[in-house]
């Protein structure tokens, strides 16, 4: 568990290595006064999103799924990324920091699914606590506790949503061969651009 300090720590970090790299084109290194805690590896995505027509809109994201690197490392680099390399989208203009909200997501490990049929897979999974990774061979697919939220779907939706995400069809998840992974997320944000930051608590009602 993190703390809201932590968190904040953490989504200003993501900010300022963004504004930094977009600047001058160097990598910011972890800041010296980085709580331990945060020097632990850890999976994470940066997310950014603009508000159109006063909803947010997603701008890039980018994460490891993985806990590949200390925390504070992951962060600077996802936050890099996911403002100049999601192919989704041209990158981050420095003007457009100012109406752009970062959100972070800390990882847990992803857990592989013990299922005798995969059939069962929708009841071994909570909507609002459960991130996913579908894979089937070299096809890999993720989506975080927050997408079926705010799309409002159900658990066989988020499966299939998820292998679509891979590139394959939406019921591969019910295919021999598939893996499906879980995993759970803490998750902070700004409330708007530059403003205050919060922790999410997923709301499925």
């Amino acid at each position: 568990m993190y703390s809201l300090k932590e968190g904040r720590f953490l989504v200003k970090l993501a900010r300022k290595a963004i504004s930094e790299y977009l600047k001058n084109k160097k990598k910011i290194p972890p800041p010296k006064d980085t709580p331990k805690k945060l020097k632990q590896k850890s999976g994470v995505f940066t997310t950014l999103n603009t508000i159109k027509k006063g909803t947010p809109a997603l701008r890039g994201c980018i994460g490891y799924p993985q806990p590949i690197l200390p925390l504070v490392e992951a962060v600077i680099d996802t936050a890099i990324n996911a403002a100049t390399s999601d192919p989704r989208f041209h990158p981050v203009f420095l003007e457009e920091l100012t109406s752009i909200m970062v959100e972070v997501s800390v990882l847990t490990s992803p857990d592989l699914l013990q299922l005798e049929h995969l059939k069962d897979a929708p009841n071994h999974i909570e909507i609002g606590k459960d991130g996913l990774i579908i894979e089937s061979g070299i096809f890999k697919g993720l989506l975080l506790p927050q997408v079926p939220v705010e799309w409002q779907w159900n658990e066989e939706e988020f499966l299939s949503h998820c292998c679509i995400k891979a590139g394959l069809t939406p019921d591969c998840w019910l295919l021999k061969g598939t893996k499906i992974y879980k995993f759970s997320c803490e998750i902070f944000k700004e409330t708007k651009p530059l403003g205050s930051i919060v922790q999410v608590s997923l709301k499925t009602s």
